[in-house]
């Protein structure tokens, strides 16, 4: 009976041991890299309040590994393309998904 909780409880510590480290699977970001995206995000929301072209509130600002993803509406194209454009001149972005729809 002591084996038998012997090899449990060693099997239990090498399965914590092993997943202990795998904090980020595939397809996250590190810690920095998470944190970088969050300030590139905060940059660009900011811009978009400062701006008058662009109506924040209605734009969703999302990024991901210096990529800036956009969504949300539009009133029209100047509008759309007016928000890729700030996204894109802000700090460490490296590219821009504008995927706003416009709606009159």
């Amino acid at each position: 009976m002591n084996t038998r909780n012997f090899f449990a409880a060693a099997a239990v510590t090498a399965l914590l041991a092993t997943t202990a480290g795998c904090s980020v699977m595939r397809g996250q970001s590190t810690t920095g890299a998470y944190i970088d995206d969050s300030a590139i995000t905060t940059a660009v929301k900011t811009k978009f309040v400062d701006s008058t072209d662009v109506d924040a509130s209605a734009i969703h600002v999302e990024t991901l590994n210096g990529t800036v993803q956009l969504s949300g509406f539009a009133k029209n194209a100047t509008e759309k393309n007016m928000a890729g454009t700030i996204a894109s001149r802000v700090d460490n972005v490296k590219s821009v998904k504008n995927d706003i729809q416009i709606r009159p």
